[in-house]
């Protein structure tokens, strides 16, 4: 199904000969008429190695997406963009949860492959500065969920499938832990905490975006390797499920994880008007309370956002969850919707006196220590 309303498309690549200058040291690309970035913005990403540790390709739930490789129009904004490093994963669920996993990882990773003029599959955090360096898109491969791992012996199974980062829970219970979501968080399982070594062994980032409380602090004290949590918020500015304590973050820093902050309106602002400025809040407040050293990016959207979503998937979506997710109208921010998002957020940045080599910290630079450290 097409989608009704989009954006302006991109007609060009993100590249130096693209930036034509405008005035007062403001530059505009040929790829996004009418949007214009400081030459420093613009230096600063195409200097950094950007990770975006959730970041689906594309939301669109059509089988008939796989039918054929992105349009020249879809490359040009993964070009304009600006990111490397794509977390490319989703929400599945028991029943049928192994079966699920094993259909994702078959027609992702094969529709990807078809694309090797563009596209890259990760397996090591090398191959992200690989990427990086042949003008390449990596593809990290997740999943938002670990009910596919019916035995600790499948999280070595599906790491040689191509799995490397999976979360503990999505926002309901499971055998390993609680998710966000639940009423009562009891912590991690016996069988969780022999996933969590298995991860730690195999070399599988665990991530703990959606789990709960107990769950997330039970993860933190239990594995032996830092752990992340991709695409979340903090709770301190806003009291939403989904976001994390303060306890959460400082233990996640101390044993050296990465929290990733998300665009996503609900998590960041109970209110609107809700822009990128409220997401750098967040991407501060991390800063503040552990340092720059743990906090990175995970938009948890692809390139366009949720708003642009064909409009019955876009109900279908918004129906799949909790009345505490408490959408809103819209589900991206202002500023943060868009392929050329990283460099309003750097923007962000910038004004706010982060220096350059902290802002490509947060841009990638601290999930790629982090990937570095933990995959084998």
């Amino acid at each position: 199904m097409r989608k009704l309303t989009r954006r302006r498309v991109l007609q060009g690549a993100l590249a130096a000969s693209a930036f034509p200058m405008i005035n007062r040291g403001s530059f505009a690309f040929a790829a996004a008429p009418g949007r214009t970035y400081s030459a420093r913005a613009i230096k600063v990403v195409h200097d950094s190695l950007v990770i975006d540790m959730l970041a689906p390709l594309k939301l669109d739930f059509d089988p008939k997406f796989f039918d054929q490789p992105f349009g020249p129009k879809d490359i040009a904004e993964f070009k304009a963009s600006g990111i490397t490093g794509f977390h490319h994963s989703i929400g599945i669920g028991a029943p049928g949860a192994k079966t699920q996993a094993l259909d994702f990882l078959a027609s992702y990773q094969g529709w990807v492959g078809r694309q090797a003029d563009y596209f890259t599959l990760v397996g090591t955090a090398a191959d992200i500065d690989h990427a990086k360096a042949e003008g390449k898109y990596a593809i990290i491969m997740g999943l938002q969920n670990a009910d596919q791992f019916e035995t600790a012996e499948d999280v070595k199974y599906f790491y040689r499938l191509g799995l490397r980062c999976a979360q503990l829970t999505y926002n309901s219970q499971n055998l390993i832990g609680s998710g966000s979501t639940d009423r009562i968080d009891g912590g991690v399982s016996d069988f969780g905490q022999e996933i969590i070594t298995a991860m730690n062994k195999t070399g599988m980032l665990i991530d703990t975006s959606h789990s709960g409380e107990r769950t997330t602090l039970d993860a933190i004290a239990l594995s032996a390797k830092p752990i992340a949590v991709t695409h979340s918020n903090c709770k301190a500015l806003n009291p939403h499920p989904r976001n994390k304590s303060d306890e959460v973050i400082q233990k996640l820093a101390a044993k050296g994880g990465v929290m990733g902050i998300t665009g996503v309106r609900m998590f960041i602002k109970a209110t609107d008007p809700t822009t990128v400025s409220d997401m750098a809040d967040h991407v501060d407040h991390v800063a503040k309370l552990v340092g720059i050293e743990h906090v990175g990016i995970g938009s948890d959207a692809d390139l366009n956002g949720y708003d642009d979503m064909p409009p019955d998937q876009y109900k279908q979506l918004k129906a799949g969850y909790k009345a505490s997710y408490a959408f809103r109208d819209k589900i991206d921010i202002d500023g943060f919707d868009h392929p050329q998002k990283i460099f309003d957020l750097t923007e962000q940045l910038i004004r706010r006196g982060y220096s350059d080599d902290n802002i490509r910290l947060v841009l990638g630079g601290n999930f790629r220590r982090l990937l570095g450290a933990t995959w084998s």
